[in-house]
């Protein structure tokens, strides 16, 4: 039983970067790596999601449900940083715990972020389809509802999702630098698209849809917080790409943190104004930020957000997509899944096997399931690789205390505490059935473990980095 908690050594987690069949390139920028933790995680969380959260479980009160979010997200955004100054490279949560925690756990986390970070990207998939279908509609253009609309509502294929999914897939082919290219440009077109939101609607608050506060109490509010944690998700995927920034100590704690901050404050303003504007009840819809300034007249403002959010989204699908790749990149390069998904391409540099097989699940999940469906399956995995991730740092800092950081979590007995336990409380505030499939969900990976992972794994290989 103790080569199932076997652990690779940081020196091991470096040295097999150089493997030349598995190398990456290291393309990305300070400013882009940035703008990659903004394209992760602002997508459907914030566009779609705060309608629907206040109208059936927080009401106003999923202003809260975001600062609560935030507070834990940040908290373990701390250890990520601790840790990605530590080994940066590929794999994220999968690759920290396989050096802290062992080769067992570190399969369950980079199982979990496989489903986190393809789902993430399916569930935005799904409002990227609403977004586009609305668009369409305005300007004349009706697809049938059955091309529009889950198997659960009434479809046959999401369609705009699955060409969503393929404007992906050919951006993720061609290489590195064209995926930081194309998330900088869509990602400065959703914020610009949130601030606009921001500023117009604010002409157009009316203070008494903000009563009552918590309408479903505060188990509406924590649910809601279970569900708009979805909206910080994604951030982790900066750490997926270390092996492709430049400088990685460096930018990191700048980026996740800087990040993390900025966009639980635009969060939190987000959903104070989209309550103000439109009475809570009113809000499940699937397009809120749109729905709410064309309620009050403004249609040439909810066109105007309605194609920025087009592009916006593509950067969300894009950042999780490149997550997703990479850890499986990781796993497989790692011998725990076939390695030939973990070759890359001479002249693009991308793990070619690895993108068909995220986007084609992809296009399976969002084609087909709802966006609640979607949304609370990614959060329980990000949830569960989160407070795994904030352990690890946990257990190096006494089982590797010499080991060089570029940076500390200050107070970490705190921010681990605040970390492990929001995501724990956010876990049971999800329906049960979420959580009976993500358990489903794991024992489909033990069994892939146990039949191949556990005997093809190369960390105990002597000559690792030529195998």
């Amino acid at each position: 039983m103790a080569n199932f908690f076997r652990t690779k050594s940081i020196e091991q987690a470096n040295r097999i970067t150089e493997v030349e069949r598995f190398k990456l390139k290291r393309e990305l920028g300070s400013w882009q790596l940035m703008l990659y933790v903004l394209g992760a995680t602002i997508g459907a969380g914030i566009f779609v999601l705060p309608g629907t959260t206040a109208a059936l479980h927080a009401g106003p009160g999923v202003i809260v449900s975001f600062l609560i979010g935030g507070i834990v997200t940040i908290a373990v955004g701390l250890a990520y940083v601790e840790f990605a100054s530590m080994v940066p490279v590929a794999g994220s949560a999968y690759t920290y715990s396989y050096i802290a925690l062992g080769e067992f756990i570190a399969w369950i986390i980079g199982w979990d972020l496989l489903l986190e970070f393809t789902v993430i990207a399916s569930t935005v998939a799904v409002g990227w389809s609403g977004y586009v279908d609305s668009f369409l509609q305005s300007i004349g253009i009706h697809l049938p509802e059955v091309l529009t609309k889950d198997m659960a509502h009434g479809g046959i294929v999401n369609l705009p999702a699955v060409v969503g999914w393929l404007i992906v897939a050919w951006i993720a082919l061609s290489g590195i630098k064209n995926v930081g290219r194309s998330n900088t440009l869509f990602t400065v077109a959703k914020v610009g698209a949130i601030i606009l939101f921001l500023i117009i609607g604010a002409f157009h608050v009316d203070p008494v849809n903000w009563t009552p506060f918590t309408p479903f109490g505060w188990t509406g509010v924590m649910a809601g917080a279970a569900l708009v944690f979805f909206a910080f998700t994604g951030f982790d995927g900066v750490t997926t790409v270390l092996e492709e920034v430049k400088n990685p100590q460096k930018t990191i704690p700048i980026a996740l943190i800087g990040g993390l901050s900025v966009l639980t404050l635009l969060y939190a303003l987000v959903a104070l104004i989209l309550t103000g504007i439109v009475p809570f009840p009113e809000l499940d819809v699937p397009n809120p930020t749109v729905f709410a300034l064309q309620s009050v007249g403004i249609q040439w403002g909810g066109a105007i957000i309605a194609v920025a959010v087009i592009f916006g989204l593509l950067a969300t699908m894009i950042a999780n997509t490149t997550s997703a790749t990479r850890v499986l990149f990781a796993m497989s390069r790692d011998g725990l899944l076939p390695d030939r998904i973990a070759l890359t391409n001479k002249k693009t540099g991308v793990p070619v096997l690895s993108i068909v097989i995220v986007v084609v699940t992809g296009i399976l999940l969002s084609g087909f399931l709802s966006i609640g469906e979607l949304a609370e399956f990614a959060n329980i995995g990000g949830l569960t690789a989160f407070a795994l991730t904030t352990v690890s740092v946990m257990v190096l800092r006494y089982t590797k205390p010499d080991e060089p950081r570029a940076f500390k979590v200050p107070a970490l007995w705190l921010f681990g505490i605040v970390g492990v336990g929001g995501c724990l409380a956010l876990i049971f505030s999800l329906p049960l059935f979420t959580i009976l499939r993500f358990f489903i969900w794991l024992l489909i990976g033990l069994v892939i473990y146990w039949a191949y992972g556990y005997k093809h794994a190369k960390v105990n290989s002597e000559n690792e980095t030529t195998r």
